[in-house]
């Protein structure tokens, strides 16, 4: 955020007669200027596709008022070779514009980055707060502890300088994991066998670990006997590593038994789009109807 910037003066004059020049002591000022600004986003963290919302609020120490101002949000653009790439997409129709609380007609918007916000206006003593939505899309990092560092300026007739804002989000650390469940074969005679095969997948940048006591349950139905259960094609120990009700097909992983490494992430050399690889596991249970 900018708080109360100033500009100092430096001035001296200069006096010329008959061929000479001299110059009078040199003065000091300040002109303090009257505009500040702080832009938060409501999230800390993210993870890919994630809506954030910015708050960026605008504050008017002056006496008159400051119409007409122009804000520009750079959406987090960044260098990748010889490229900018922009890792968030303004979420379009999202801006909320509010003048001393009361909510206004929405402002002109360029949604293309830089983000340009158009015919800002800030009351004599007042504030003015923009709230919108922007998507992190495929230019935005996913590894852990990478940042999407993001900075608006609002610039205009009155503003001496242009005034910025500056927020970091940082990619979220944590697990994400999604699970498919198969059959096979589809078509099985009485007393056949059956096998389900459990896929779960981790999108995130952290691995599942014991200590996160993952599990895996199901209610089969048909009711399976002679269970064979393997987990990465590790053979797993009733009452141990599962537990199995052969009245009602109910069947739980003992929690800690699954074990997930964390997705891997690419950025495309030419193209700077980042792709996930997830890691995965694969649950398998066999048995007979």
């Amino acid at each position: 955020s900018t708080l109360f910037p100033y500009t100092t003066l430096f001035r001296s004059a200069t006096l010329t007669y008959n061929g000479t020049t001299t110059a009078s002591n040199i003065v000091t000022g300040e002109i303090l200027e009257v505009l500040s600004a702080q832009k938060n986003a409501v999230v800390d963290a993210y993870t890919a596709g994630d809506d954030i919302t910015y708050v960026i609020s605008i504050l008017n120490t002056g006496q008159a008022p400051l119409t007409g101002l122009t804000l520009t949000d750079d959406l987090g653009a960044y260098t990748f070779g010889a490229q900018t790439l922009t890792p968030l997409t303004y979420a379009n129709g999202s801006i909320r514009y509010y003048v001393n609380g009361v909510l206004q007609p929405a402002p002109t918007v360029t949604a293309q980055a830089p983000l340009t916000v158009t015919g800002l206006n800030v009351p004599a003593g007042g504030n003015a707060m923009l709230l919108y939505e922007a998507n992190t899309n495929q230019y935005a990092p996913r590894t852990a502890g990478a940042r999407i560092n993001n900075t608006a300026t609002i610039s205009g007739a009155g503003v001496t300088n242009p005034v910025t804002a500056a927020e970091a989000v940082t990619a979220a650390e944590r697990a994400a994991l999604t699970i498919n469940k198969a059959v096979s074969p589809r078509v099985v005679t009485e007393n056949g066998a059956l096998t389900y095969t459990f896929t779960i997948q981790n999108s995130g940048n952290t691995a599942v670990t014991p200590a996160d006591n993952a599990t895996v349950s199901d209610r089969f139905n048909p009711i399976l006997s002679n269970l064979a259960v393997s987990l990465n094609g590790t053979p797993l120990t009733a009452a141990t590593d599962y537990t199995y009700d052969q009245a009602t097909g109910q069947f739980t992983l003992t929690p800690g038994r699954v074990t997930v490494p964390a997705a891997t992430y690419t950025q495309d050399a030419a193209t700077g789009a980042w792709t996930t690889e997830p890691g995965i596991s694969t649950l398998t249970v066999t048995g007979t109807l």
